[in-house]
């Protein structure tokens, strides 16, 4: 659920940062955010949601042998987690005229 919170924030401030002039690094979602916003949106969460639900069905699984899937999840987490603390500094910086 935190997860899905934090996508949320990353999408709203992706779309801040855009009108501000920042640049999408994501070559994948790059050519949504041109278009609607609630189509970015929707893609954005449809992703992220559906990879969890199956990072969720698939906890009990390992990875190579070793890895149980159910860290996976712990480490989109804090990669949303790290990406949305990136973006703040961003919105900081754009403001502060850095």
């Amino acid at each position: 659920m935190l997860t899905l919170l934090l996508c949320t924030a990353d999408a709203f401030m992706t779309l801040v940062l855009l009108e501000r002039g920042a640049n999408e690094a994501n070559p994948f979602m790059e050519p949504l955010v041109g278009g609607s916003p609630l189509v970015f949106a929707m893609v954005k969460m449809g992703l992220t949601s559906g990879g969890i639900v199956i990072l969720i069905l698939l906890a009990r699984i390992r990875v190579f042998g070793r890895i149980p899937v159910s860290f996976l999840l712990y480490g989109v987490l804090l990669a949303y987690a790290t990406l949305v603390a990136y973006e703040f500094w961003l919105l900081e910086a754009l403001s502060a005229g850095i």
